[in-house]
C-alpha cells in the first residue's frame, strides 16, 4: 500500500526557514522520482520542485535559490528546505511520488501518480 506522509509544516515569520519532510511507503513499487506541490487559497495546485531517483533536481522559478530538495533513498524520504520564506509561499504543501511497477518504466521527467495529504505552511509578516 502506498502512503506519503508530510511533516514539518507550521507558522513562521517572513524571512525565516522551514524544513518539510515526506516519508514514503511504496509497497512493491519502484520510485522514479519525488516532488513537492503547493496550493494557496484560491489558486491551483502547482509543482515547485522535484528530484529523480538519481538525484536530478528541478525547481520552479519562484523558489529557485531559496528552496532545496533532497532525499534519502534508503529511508524513502524526501525533504524540502525552505529559506527566506515570504508571504506568497504560504500554502498547503503536498509530497508527490512517481511510482512504477518496474524501474525500467521510469521516464526522464517524473509523472506523479501519488500524493500525500498535505501540510500547512503559514508565513506572517
Amino acid at each position: 500500500q502506498v502512503k506519503l506522509v508530510e511533516t514539518g509544516g507550521g507558522s513562521v515569520q517572513a524571512g525565516k526557514s522551514l524544513k518539510l519532510s515526506c516519508a514514503a511507503s511504496m509497497g512493491k513499487l519502484e520510485r522514479c522520482g519525488m516532488g513537492w506541490y503547493r496550493q494557496a487559497p484560491g489558486k491551483e495546485r502547482e509543482i515547485i520542485s522535484s528530484i529523480s531517483f538519481e538525484g536530478t533536481e528541478w525547481y520552479t522559478d519562484s523558489v529557485k535559490g531559496r528552496f532545496t530538495i533532497s532525499q534519502d533513498t534508503f529511508k524513502n524520504e524526501v525533504y524540502l528546505q525552505m529559506n527566506s520564506l515570504n508571504i506568497e509561499d504560504a500554502a498547503v504543501y503536498f509530497c508527490a511520488a512517481d511510482l512504477r511497477a518496474y524501474w525500467y518504466l521510469c521516464d526522464r521527467d517524473p509523472a506523479f501518480n501519488y500524493w500525500g495529504q498535505g501540510t500547512q505552511v503559514t508565513v506572517f509578516s
